[in-house]
């Protein structure tokens, strides 16, 4: 039976499907998955360095690395990190502790995106904010890592909420965006500052709102205010390290002018856009169609400008890697949760059985990547599992049978159940995503922990090292990544000089990659010990040298 549009739900019903059912959704796609494995490859381990680097007392200041520094970003998410690893040491590990700061920066974004929908389109697109943020393909693998983009994204939320309102509460809002500004820049450098700071002044020049005097007074003593705040962390580390200052600020500029923008860079830009903000950027565009005669209101400007932006400084840095793209979900939620509302009947009922089959379509795809690791079928993909894991057993298959098929089942009921409502495609869309989730980290958790983590490697490499405490060893450029993993699991901080230039007795190197070399050859040095692991583009080896005796 099919529930009429506006017909009362059973209390029940009403609670599941309201704040509480939301608050119930967004903790399990949160904390799903984020807890309880090693640190991965990649990011995960790499920004996972300064924060043991400040539980350890070093590099507090500025991030640090294995006693190097860190120059990505500032220390603002490090020390969110260092503080929830140091309150929730007695119960978890460092690592799983310090991987709750992106699930509270991508809480508070949701909370942020919502407001700043209410305020902009109405309590009724509050929720429908919610669900298109938490649906977003690009966000869930960087909602579960370690990873700094994500206060970025944060800040960014919270100066779009603060600006929504200043129409209503000039000095409130103008003061909380100054705030949200001010950590920007603590969470990303200049970066931070321009992805913000430019908000302020557009919305005085171009929106109607915002160009009374109490209201432009309130944005420029609130972007002031950022700037001062801002600038306290910079200023600090000049006056302390003038030297690490210059080589920060150095990186800065590097980071923000990249190479020049070619065609094939926008080929790569579209492309990575356009599965990373799936589903946000065709309702947004449907929404700025639909309101082309009133882009000047704050409630269309807004989200935009931030939009476009992000878009040129995105352009100009060329980085096209799926972190960058973080700073522009909260303006496209908005976007398009301001287009939920007004979305036909035909089009609005085309996204929700879309996103039913989509998402079930994906949950075979997953049982099939399961049954290839425990029953070795399709044998093509089994072959590849083996190849990449090659030592890899899946264990505790009936358990996770049940769980996986429980999960399944009751996202089926709870999409069956959903209220026919204009945000009922957007719930689907939350819902599929957050129970594919859940599915593959009961099914496939395993396999990803084993070929993803590097406890195995560093545990060989300790015992190998066990014979030669007390010698020095040197790294033929290894990335910030290893160099994490050996300060975290061994201890070991090599120096950071090549097999021609040092004088240590041991040399580490690191190979990576399909086409990374594989030979143990060195001149003037004797191969003692490997670890190889994976194949293909998961190929990666540590080899340890011992100079060979000079006559």
């Amino acid at each position: 039976m099919i529930r009429k549009p506006h017909a009362p739900l059973p209390f029940l019903l009403h609670r599941l499907y309201g704040t509480f059912g939301l608050a119930l959704l967004a903790g399990f796609y949160l904390f799903t998955g984020l807890i309880g494995h090693e640190p991965w490859r990649g990011d995960d381990i790499r920004y996972f360095g300064p924060i043991h680097s400040m539980l350890e007392g070093e590099g507090l200041l500025f991030p640090q690395i294995g006693g190097l520094p860190f120059l990505d970003y500032p220390p603002f998410y490090y020390w969110c990190a260092a503080l929830l690893a140091f309150v929730t040491g007695g119960l978890l590990d460092a690592h799983d502790g310090a991987r709750l700061a992106s699930a509270a920066f991508t809480a508070l974004t949701v909370y942020w995106v919502a407001r700043a929908a209410e305020r902009l389109y109405g309590r009724p697109t509050r929720t429908v904010a919610a669900l298109l943020v938490l649906g977003s393909l690009g966000l869930v693998l960087h909602a579960h890592e370690t990873q700094p983009r994500i206060a970025l994204m944060a800040m960014v939320a919270l100066v779009l909420a603060s600006i929504a309102r200043v129409p209503e509460r000039p000095l409130q809002g103008s003061l909380q965006a100054g705030l949200g500004c001010a950590l920007a820049i603590l969470a990303a450098g200049f970066a931070g500052l321009l992805f913000t700071a430019p908000l302020f002044i557009l919305a005085i020049m171009i929106s109607p709102e915002c160009r009374n005097p109490r209201a432009s007074g309130g944005l420029l003593a609130g972007l002031t205010l950022g700037a001062c705040l801002g600038g306290l962390w910079p200023l600090i580390l000049h006056l302390t390290s003038p030297d690490l200052f210059a080589l920060w600020r150095h990186e800065q500029w590097r980071q923000i002018v990249g190479s020049d923008f070619g065609s094939g860079d926008f080929a790569r830009l579209a492309e990575l856009l356009g599965w990373f903000l799936w589903p946000l950027w065709p309702l947004a565009s449907w929404a700025l169609w639909r309101e082309r005669r009133r882009l000047f209101q704050l409630r269309w400007l807004l989200p935009l400008l931030s939009t476009v932006i992000t878009l040129f400084l995105l352009a100009l840095s060329a980085d096209y890697s799926p972190p960058a793209m973080l700073p522009l979900l909260p303006a496209l939620a908005l976007l398009a949760a301001g287009g939920i509302p007004t979305l036909r009947r035909g089009a609005a009922n085309a996204f929700d059985w879309f996103s039913a089959m989509n998402f079930g379509a994906f949950a075979i795809l997953v049982w099939i990547a399961w049954t290839a690791q425990v029953f070795a079928w399709p044998p093509g993909l089994a072959r590849h599992i083996a190849h990449v894991a090659p030592t890899f057993t899946a264990v505790d298959t009936l358990p996770k049978t049940l769980a996986g098929l429980s999960i399944c089942l009751l996202w089926f009921a709870l999409a069956w159940g959903l209220p026919r409502t204009p945000g009922r495609g957007a719930a689907n869309w939350a819902m599929g995503v957050t129970m594919l989730l859940c599915l593959a980290v009961t099914l496939l958790m395993p396999w990803f922990d084993h070929s993803r983590s590097y406890r195995p490697m560093a545990q060989a490499l300790e015992q190998a090292l066990a014979p030669y405490a007390d010698e020095c060893v040197a790294s033929n450029k290894l990335s910030f990544s290893i160099r994490s993993m050996l300060d975290y699991y061994v201890g070991l901080r090599p120096e950071p000089d090549d097999a021609a230039a040092t004088q240590c007795r041991l040399l580490l190197t690191h190979t990576a990659g399909r086409k990374a070399e594989t030979t143990d050859e060195i001149e003037g040095w004797t191969p003692i010990w490997h670890f190889r692991r994976g194949g293909g583009k998961q190929y990666e080896a540590l080899h340890l040298y011992m100079r060979r005796n000079r006559d």
